[in-house]
């Protein structure tokens, strides 16, 4: 009998603008469970770098929430992982959605572009990935994310869509860029067992096209899981 792969699902919160993009966070664990992968969500338990209000776009004057707390909105109760008790050799793969909480609370990227910096627990665990050549898959901005853990040690191939400002930071952080044009497309970097796909990148994607791009990226994952 083959084996269930078990994949790391790395979450950011809860809600597009300050934490995981909640549509593809569960489009991708859609995938993994129609592709019969186990999945474990997995956050740090730290503060989100700000709260927004998701009716207004606003920012919330002093309002704190926690990221593991939020991610468990869409882990479910109990089922999300504080990222401190995570080892990346119980996973065959890692997956990661986006949202601003990818460039907000994991790294300063929506803030600092290639001048960001990447929470120690989070590089740490996306790094350990990587050395061990296990299958990455990121999502809309996770790719910069990857971008910056690998900058200056290794150059891999991957998109973030065709947004020339964000296309720009990845290549000053030594990573090769491939424009795509809709959130239907992957690029496969198969040195690096990398595979990304631009999801909400575009806003104004389709969700069942945004769908295709992430069950695509989540297949290739797991053919080399």
């Amino acid at each position: 009998m083959a084996k269930t792969p078990k994949v790391a699902v790395l979450l950011a919160g809860c809600g597009h603008l300050d934490g995981a993009e909640v549509r593809e966070a569960v489009l991708a664990l859609l995938a993994l469970d129609q592709h019969g992968a186990a999945f474990q969500c997995i956050a740090p338990n730290a503060d989100q770098y700000h709260v927004i209000n998701h009716a207004t776009g606003q920012p919330v004057p002093g309002a704190v929430r926690n990221i593991l707390e939020e991610s468990s909105r869409i882990a479910r109760v109990g089922q999300c992982l504080d990222l401190a008790q995570a080892r990346v050799e119980d996973y065959d793969a890692l997956v990661m959605p986006g949202g601003y909480g990818v460039a907000k609370n994991h790294c300063s990227f929506a803030f600092k572009g290639a001048d960001a910096e990447v929470r120690p627990d989070v590089a740490a665990f996306v790094r350990g990935f990587f050395d061990a050549k296990k299958p990455v898959g990121a999502i809309c901005i996770a790719p910069a994310l990857v971008a910056l853990t690998l900058a200056g040690k290794e150059s891999a191939t991957l998109t973030l869509g065709n947004d020339p400002g964000v296309a720009a930071a990845v290549t000053q952080l030594g990573q090769h860029h491939k424009d795509t044009p809709s959130a239907r497309e992957i690029v496969v970097d198969e040195a690096h067992q990398l595979i990304t796909t631009p999801a909400y990148m575009f806003d104004d994607a389709r969700l069942s096209d945004v769908f295709v791009g992430i069950e695509r990226c989540v297949a290739e994952v797991l053919k080399r899981a």
